[in-house]
């Protein structure tokens, strides 16, 4: 039976509706294209060299919370490998479907001299990319002009440290007080150091006992122990530390908080820290106190000198990096205008946060 055919007055509605039925579809399909395209943009990825070390913990953790739900980054942990690490690049590269690879790299290298492979690499696939915590060769950041890098500029914080310890030790380097124990006019000291030939470690190291020098602070260093950022390292290795000069040392320099804290808690243990002077805490008047001084300002840390152990720390101020990155994304994305960046960019490419020191009171 054929169907009846419909007057001319129905066939125009008929038209019109398919006419509407027609530009909406297409209407949603352009959004959907639009869609695809803005999630394909806005993907991220996010590269930890070990989140088993803290202060990249609570990094990692400050950069998901500063970013738009609808850009977060996916993240990866690399177990402190280099290879592990570019085997996770890789395989964000080569996703499948090609919408979901990334549009922007934030990498934190386990080797900064890894830097110059994986920044030819992003280059020949044009993703931006932003590296922070380890700072890559000038000659890397080079490469391209999409390169850049979030950061604190390690040489303020081995002078922030000597700050801190100047400033308890009296200020001046011709009259010491009270806690040059001996009176000798010298501060024996002992050194937790990050990591051998790691930029931060030597640069901290170095920076710190050059601006004692500088100072004319006369500082005897009475042992140099690598513990590798980690804090079990600096217990154990504090243990032999003490045997041998737990009558003769007046201060205690960690390159991070960690090594301070696992410091502390092996001195504590050891049967340092009491209260001496009977005033129902720990303070820098008791006879067993040490000063320890950190970097990087960790949660614990602060609680540790607010309970009396840990001297001072200087902040590494990763709340306002994570900020900085997640902006910078942005700007690089095309989702947020430059000219309402909160932090300036120094020749084209870097952002610098400056360290800011923090001190028990008592």
């Amino acid at each position: 039976m054929n169907a009846p055919r419909p007057s001319a007055p129905h066939l125009r509605w008929w038209l019109i509706l398919s006419a509407h039925m027609a530009l909406i579809t297409l209407l949603m399909a352009g959004s959907l294209s639009l869609f695809s395209c803005s999630a394909k943009e806005s993907r991220m990825s996010l590269f930890l060299y070990n989140e088993a070390d803290p202060y990249i913990r609570e990094f990692a953790k400050q950069i998901l919370a500063a970013s738009p739900q609808d850009a977060m980054p996916r993240k990866f942990d690399a177990g402190n490998s280099q290879l592990i690490q570019n085997e996770q690049i890789e395989a964000e590269l080569t996703r499948n479907p090609a919408s979901q690879r990334p549009a922007l790299m934030m990498i934190n290298p386990v080797d900064r001299l890894g830097a110059y492979a994986l920044i030819q690499r992003l280059k020949g696939d044009d993703i931006p990319v932003i590296f922070f915590n380890r700072e890559p060769l000038a000659e890397d950041m080079g490469l391209w002009d999409k390169t850049f890098y979030v950061g604190a500029r390690a040489e303020q914080s081995g002078q922030l440290q000597a700050q801190l310890v100047m400033e308890l030790f009296g200020g001046s380097p011709d009259k010491l007080n009270e806690y040059d124990r001996n009176g000798d006019g010298v501060i024996q000291s002992i050194i937790l150091k990050g990591e051998q030939g790691h930029q931060d470690a030597e640069i901290r190291t170095r920076e710190v006992l050059r601006s004692f020098e500088d100072a004319g602070f006369r500082v005897e260093v009475l042992a140099l122990e690598i513990a590798n950022w980690n804090r079990d390292e600096a217990y154990g290795t504090m243990g032999n530390l003490l045997r041998d000069y737990r009558h003769r040392v007046e201060l205690i320099v960690s390159n991070n908080d960690a090594m301070a804290l696992g410091a502390i808690s092996r001195m504590r243990q050891e049967g340092l820290y009491r209260d001496t002077n009977g005033n129902g805490r720990i303070d820098r008047n008791d006879s067993g106190w040490i000063p320890v001084v950190g970097i990087d300002g960790l949660r614990e840390a602060e609680e540790s000198i607010a309970e009396g152990y840990l001297y001072g720390t200087v902040k590494n101020d990763s709340q306002s990096m994570a900020t900085a990155m997640v902006e910078l994304a942005g700007v690089l994305l095309g989702t947020i205008d430059p000219a309402t960046l909160s932090y300036a960019l120094t020749d084209g490419r870097y952002i610098w946060i400056d360290y800011r020191p923090f001190v028990s009171e008592r």
